[in-house]
């Protein structure tokens, strides 16, 4: 249950309407902490992204590193270790090489893919079942972390209407899936920083064994500069799961908070 949350934050934050942007929202030294909880009272676990500055095959990139694991009581009934990371253009946002190894109460992946945007393929290094593939991949791909840097770098926020709905080419579990975001409008929620002016935004996510129906999630982004990720909220089959920004360090721009 907990997976598909931290999907979630590395999927779907901003992004409505797609606008070009000079002023990149984010830099080296961003990091984020999520807290997470099950059914309102029980901790569930942490999340953390953190972004560097590096060279892949001769580009400058960006490094992004995803962590998730579970904290307390739970872990000893359902232990999850989660490692995600990204290799992405700094000045397209295109990724070019993507890690997921992930143990979630036993079940585990480690994949590593590589993109060949000109060639429109994907090369899937299995190191778990010891098998490489290669997957015909969408125009404008992203992998489940770069698709988050990539959105909260090319809309404007001022620019965002009611009822919006943007659909981005995202390649998940060598599969290539259509995911859509819609924008619901303005609010302010309480956080453990204050009272921030938030984005409200549905994601759109298959029904069935773990969501409730389709529109089961919903998140709030910060309406500053930052356009970072403060709280999603999950329906789940079985419960609710929630997960919050407890921590922050490196922000590019300054954190409004209304008190």
């Amino acid at each position: 249950m907990k997976n598909y949350l931290l999907l979630t934050f590395f999927i779907v934050v901003n992004g409505i309407k797609l606008y070009s942007q000079t002023d990149i929202p984010f830099g080296a030294g961003e990091w984020l902490k999520f807290k997470m909880s099950y059914s309102g009272f029980l901790k569930a676990g942490n999340a953390t992204l953190s972004v560097e500055e590096t060279i892949y095959d001769n580009k400058p990139v960006y490094h992004v590193t995803g962590k998730g694991w579970t904290t307390g009581a739970l872990k000893w009934f359902f232990k999850v270790e989660d490692l995600y990371e990204s290799y992405f253009d700094k000045a397209t946002g295109a990724p070019y090489y993507f890690i997921r190894k992930i143990d979630e109460g036993g079940h585990t992946k480690n994949l590593r893919i590589k993109f060949n945007h000109e060639l429109g393929q994907a090369y899937i290094n299995d190191l778990k079942r010891k098998k490489d593939t290669v997957v015909s991949v969408d125009e404008q791909v992203q992998d489940m972390v770069s698709a988050y840097y990539f959105l909260r770098s090319n809309y404007n926020k001022d620019m965002i209407e009611e009822g919006d709905v943007v659909s981005l080419n995202m390649f998940f579990d060598e599969e290539n899936y259509k995911f859509k975001l819609k924008f619901l409008g303005k609010e302010t929620i309480n956080t453990t920083f204050g009272k921030i002016k938030t984005l409200k935004f549905r994601p759109y996510v298959m029904a069935g064994r773990v969501f409730k129906e389709e529109e089961s999630l919903t998140l709030w982004v910060s309406e500053d500069d930052n356009k970072i990720p403060l709280r999603i909220k999950a329906d789940l089959a079985v419960g609710s799961l929630r997960a919050d920004l407890e921590a922050f360090k490196g922000l590019k721009h300054s954190f409004k908070v209304q008190f």
